[in-house]
């Protein structure tokens, strides 16, 4: 294994690290205004830095699962909440890439590679949690297409201008079976009256506009199904292997920008006529959560790079989806301590990324799910219900 970059992606850490020097000044204004920038979105597509990895004809730029991963990193040390875009960028792009008719993939992954729209999933209900494979939203045929009812949960729900969702399309079918996963119009089905969106004050992550979809009979026509019919759920989790890795070093990002910044600030403030990084107190805490991140990073990039390989990489996506997030947060919870007083101001950005890495210890699967996924590959699915 050699993780060592290649040229092209030196090329696109070094863009993205332009982006994150760009928007950190505003990370705190995007979460008061609730939205990413859209001259912003296109900006960050213009330069190839939203899902790289999918093919030239849709947009991307026919690079590996490992740049899309040096890519969110980077752009995740200037503002956790932008990366979003590249990880739902790349997910969502999978999807639609893989499972879509030529004419509705050609219609929606570019305007997901060019930033010029964004295109949300919408797994997760109000009610189900963690139990993904048991959708309260359903689906059945009419009129030559499908009638959805439901809600779904998502980021980006108030800004997507579509959606991946999956609801059950056969009532009589155990958990996991019989749900099936379409794309909507939303902007569409909205003007339609059959669509309406719900903001969620979440505490944080709030720049990514989290919210609710209520679908009320809403049309949709039979194109709009992805793959074949009860086999959404399958397409789903082999796209969430790819992205858990991701949202692991979207984690690692404001993590690694925390350490920074805290030797920085301990090497030139004095306590005791000497500079507090001289302090084995004050080092040794900085010197652990470099080697975690250090650590929790070479986890997420084999993982891609297994994926790169074709090779299995579920329980890898898994330990990467519980690690990382966990490790960040205490990583920069620790650096809100070392910075005293001026670390508990909102002053400093620690309180923000603390409230924002907390939230990918519960989206996109817990670390108890993530566990149990790595038990399971180890002692089969007898290991729990």
């Amino acid at each position: 294994m050699d993780f060592a970059p290649t040229a092209a992606q030196q090329r696109y850490v070094a863009s993205a690290r332009q982006i994150a020097a760009q928007i950190a000044p505003d990370y705190a204004a995007r979460e008061r205004a609730g939205r990413i920038e859209p001259g912003l979105m296109a900006e960050i597509g213009s330069r190839g830095l939203i899902a790289p990895e999918l093919p030239e004809a849709l947009g991307g730029r026919g690079e590996a699962h490992l740049t899309s991963g040096l890519i969110t990193e980077e752009i995740a040390r200037g503002d956790f909440n932008v990366a979003y875009l590249q990880i739902i960028g790349s997910l969502v792009g999978h999807i639609i890439s893989h499972n879509a008719h030529d004419d509705v993939a050609s219609r929606w992954v570019p305007r997901i590679t060019s930033g010029a729209g964004v295109v949300g999933i919408g797994l997760s209900e109000p009610a189900a949690g963690s139990d993904a494979g048991n959708p309260s939203l359903c689906a059945h045929r009419e009129k030559g297409g499908w009638v959805l009812t439901g809600t779904k949960s998502m980021s980006f729900a108030m800004a997507a201008e579509a959606a991946v969702v999956f609801a059950k399309t056969d009532a009589e079918a155990g958990r996991g079976h019989g749900i099936t996963a379409f794309v909507l119009d939303v902007a569409a089905l909205e003007e339609a009256g059959t669509l309406t969106r719900e903001r969620i004050d979440d505490m944080g992550t709030r720049a990514v506009a989290r919210g609710l979809v209520h679908l009320a009979d809403a049309w949709i026509p039979e194109d709009a199904m992805l793959g074949a019919e009860g086999q959404g759920f399958i397409s789903v989790m082999q796209g969430f292997d790819f992205s858990r890795a991701l949202i692991g070093l979207q984690c690692l990002g404001p993590a690694a920008a925390s350490v920074d910044e805290t030797w920085e600030y301990t090497r030139n403030r004095q306590a005791f006529d000497h500079p507090l990084s001289s302090f084995q107190g004050v080092a040794f805490p900085l010197a652990e959560a470099e080697t975690q991140i250090a650590a929790a990073r070479l986890l997420c990039h084999r993982t891609l790079w297994l994926k790169d390989q074709g090779k299995p990489h579920t329980a890898d996506a898994a330990m990467c989806k519980w690690l990382a997030p966990k490790t960040a947060y205490d990583v920069i919870n620790q650096c809100l301590l070392l910075h005293g007083q001026l670390g508990y101001t909102r002053n400093l950005p620690f309180e923000q990324r603390l409230r924002d890495v907390l939230g990918l210890q519960i989206g996109d699967g817990t670390a108890q799910i993530m566990k149990m996924v790595i038990a399971r590959h180890k002692v089969g699915r007898e290991f729990a219900p």
